[in-house]
């Protein structure tokens, strides 16, 4: 079955050099376009796209904003952004605010391919681009005085181990290969890695890796 997607940018020219890219990775097709933020709960509405990629500044309604819109109207969409920033800040932002993923615009076609393979599998993905980035902004912020108890967690050291992965980004057949586990083997330790830390977004697991001292910076 065809993955659909919705793509949202105020770029013409990056809409057309995202929909080519996208017309070479067999299985998506992109149903449908918006200029602005404001546009992307009508489009959504209207197309009921698999996956909607999403720029973070846009004209009138920013990507932020829209994407708080949508993940409130819509709680079980699907959306990866598309953005050019590199800004610790915002990306955990955009991570917290419901985004499944995170991709900056220099990306090849082979890593948007791994992106939206993760996303139509339920996944999570970020560019290993930033990944460091997001863990740096997660230690900064375990550092804070407002930042929450650590959890108690009687995760397997299997567990742990594919924590680490997943929070450096790297996809369920990733970790399957590099681990030597079959791919229902890693899904099923993610799901109950998330289910037994109460944590359900990669913003949350960063900052549970960190504060757990499970990864670090220099990992």
């Amino acid at each position: 079955m065809t993955c659909t997607l919705l793509l949202v940018d105020d770029h013409a020219l990056i809409r057309a050099g995202v929909r080519a890219l996208v017309q070479d990775i067999p299985g998506y097709t992109v149903i449908g376009e918006a200029d602005d933020g404001a546009q992307v709960l009508e489009a959504f509405s209207t197309l009921q796209p698999d996956i909607v990629l999403l720029d973070l500044s846009m004209k009138h309604t920013g990507g932020l904003d829209a994407l708080q819109q949508l993940k409130a109207a819509y709680p079980k969409s699907k959306v990866l952004i598309l953005s050019m920033h590199t800004d610790p800040e915002l990306i955990m932002r955009a991570l917290e605010s419901g985004a499944h993923g995170y991709l900056l615009k220099d990306t090849t076609a082979n890593e948007l391919e791994h992106a939206l393979l993760a996303l139509r599998n339920n996944e999570r993905y970020l560019s290993p681009a930033i990944a460091h980035t997001v863990i740096n902004q997660a230690l900064i912020r375990s550092q804070g005085p407002s930042s929450p108890v650590a959890h108690n967690h009687t995760l397997t050291a299997r567990q742990l181990e594919i924590l680490r992965l997943i929070v450096r980004g790297k996809s369920t057949r990733e970790i399957a290969q590099g681990l030597g586990l079959s791919i229902k083997t890693v899904e099923a330790h993610r799901s109950q890695i998330m289910k037994r830390l109460q944590i359900y977004d990669v913003a949350g697991l960063v900052l549970f890796a960190v504060r757990e001292q499970i990864i670090s910076l220099d990992d």
